[in-house]
């Protein structure tokens, strides 16, 4: 257990469970190296973070009330419960309104004494910046992005390169930035190049968080810096007060590394690890999963569900739609060949499983670090936010992956990419040669992974300078 004059940092994560996890495994990875750990959290969300961190008593929750969002039931306190993407910005708004109680829970702090050397917050809480200023405690931000998608967003709103090209095909110019790979302006983020309006209140937002961003201690990274490829110092340029980037990942490795995680859960269906268990063949399984925040049309499932048996290789999909259901047959052809998962999934077991040999994924960046970290490629499919980036850094810049191809066919309504390309792209993945160069490179970079969190790798140094350098800092 920390002793009381041990350094404290106050963790505050958006609440969105890919924002929240990967904040979890930084909590406890300061934990083990005697620090406390305040998490800020809102009731709903309380209970699945406590459980997280019950083992480890340097951690410590704090709850603060989350306000009711018009619309919606009283109680929805996580992205995970809108009932569409349309609550996204109202809910984000919402978020606004805990400012007022976190200040208290500062100023507790400060009677006490008991003033973390710093806070770190999400990248969309930006208001906590003036809060953190106002008690003289410095704040660093968390994306959940890679510094490369992070950098070419910063450079794209500075430099605007999509109002000069001639062709949304057009390669684009980003000054300072040596990318891996061509970019056009048909591969940049949506909201990047559609939010022209500072009247639009979404604009607006984006616009106050993103300066709170530049004027912020810090930035914290769960990438690590041979991933990055000499990408993080053109990045910091965009920081004018000296920020720094601190890649110090991959966060969840440093459990298996340092063994400070509980057991596994064991909410895991058995009959799920059981027909991985029964694979013969190892690394024969194609993992699907595309996330908890983008929506397949039930149209698009069925390409996927078809496109999946006629591939012809064992599978296992994990959907979140309550309205889809396997077309006519197919489950029952399936039995044996493939699975079809409607439940939670415990994805990094899944990953680390000797059966799994692919991942067909929407290339979020917690799965595209977890699936590096584990020595898995990538089939790419990007959907929203900055995951056309991320796709294009694991299939191009990387090698660790291929990309799908999209239709422009039209098959019918909500369909992006038909059955005939995903068992192609799956067929290539797993089986053709390509899918090997990929496997191969994917195996490599999982071994360079697990070296970065090791004692003397570049994110456990990272992680030893990053906490003495606040200590410094506060101790001034």
């Amino acid at each position: 257990m920390a002793s009381p004059q041990a350094p404290h940092v106050v963790i505050f994560p958006f609440m969105s469970q890919g924002h929240t996890l990967p904040l979890l495994d930084l909590s406890k990875a300061l934990s083990h190296r005697k620090i406390k750990v305040t998490i800020i959290t809102t009731p709903a969300n309380a209970k699945s973070i406590g459980e997280d961190t019950e083992n480890h008593p340097n951690i410590g929750l704090v709850e603060i009330p989350f306000p009711i969002i018009h619309g919606l039931p009283q109680g929805t306190e996580n992205t995970s419960q809108l009932p569409s993407m349309e609550f996204f910005f109202p809910f984000l708004m919402a978020t606004k309104q805990l400012q007022k109680p976190f200040e208290q829970v500062l100023q507790g702090m400060s009677v006490s004494k008991s003033l973390p050397i710093c806070v770190i917050s999400d990248f969309f809480l930006g208001w906590t910046l003036s809060s953190c200023q106002a008690f003289g405690v410095p704040r660093l931000v968390f994306h959940g992005m890679c510094v490369l998608s992070m950098a070419i967003c910063k450079s794209v709103c500075v430099h605007m390169p999509h109002t000069k090209a001639k062709s949304v095909l057009d390669p684009i110019d980003l000054p300072g930035l040596e990318l891996p790979f061509d970019l056009s302006v048909s591969e940049l983020p949506a909201q990047l190049i559609q939010a022209t309006d500072q009247n639009d209140p979404f604009f607006q937002f984006m616009s106050d968080v993103g300066q709170a961003d530049c004027n912020s201690w810090g930035v914290v990274v769960n990438s690590f810096e041979e991933l990055e490829s000499g990408t993080v110092s053109p990045f910091e340029t965009f920081y004018e007060n000296g920020a720094r980037a601190w890649c110090l990942g991959p966060l969840s490795l440093y459990d298996k590394v340092e063994g400070i995680n509980k057991p596994i859960s064991q909410k895991q269906p058995n009959k799920l690890i059981q027909f991985l268990n029964d694979q013969v063949t190892l690394g024969s399984v194609l993992y699907v999963s595309f996330g908890t925040q983008a929506d397949l049309s039930d149209a698009q499932l069925d390409q996927v569900g078809l496109g999946l048996e006629e591939a012809l290789v064992p599978f296992l999909l994990v959907v979140r739609s309550t309205t889809w259901s396997p077309p006519n047959g197919l489950e029952e052809r399936l039995k044996g060949k493939g699975m079809i998962v409607k439940e939670w999934v415990d994805q990094r077991r899944i990953l680390s499983h000797r059966a799994v040999g692919g991942f067909f994924s929407h290339c979020g960046w917690n799965s595209v670090i977890e699936s590096i970290s584990a020595g898995v490629p990538i089939l790419a499919w990007p959907m929203i936010a900055e995951q056309s980036l991320n796709a294009k850094l694991v299939a191009e810049g990387l090698g660790a992956g291929l990309g799908i191809r999209k239709t422009h066919d039209n098959l019918g309504s909500g369909i992006e990419v038909s059955r005939q390309a995903i068992c192609e792209g799956v067929r290539e993945l797993m089986e053709g040669e390509k899918g090997r160069d990929a496997r191969e490179r994917a195996q490599a970079l999982g071994r360079i992974a697990w070296r970065a969190v090791q004692e003397g790798g570049s994110s456990h140094q990272a992680l030893n300078k990053f906490i003495d350098q606040l200590c410094a800092f506060s101790s001034q």
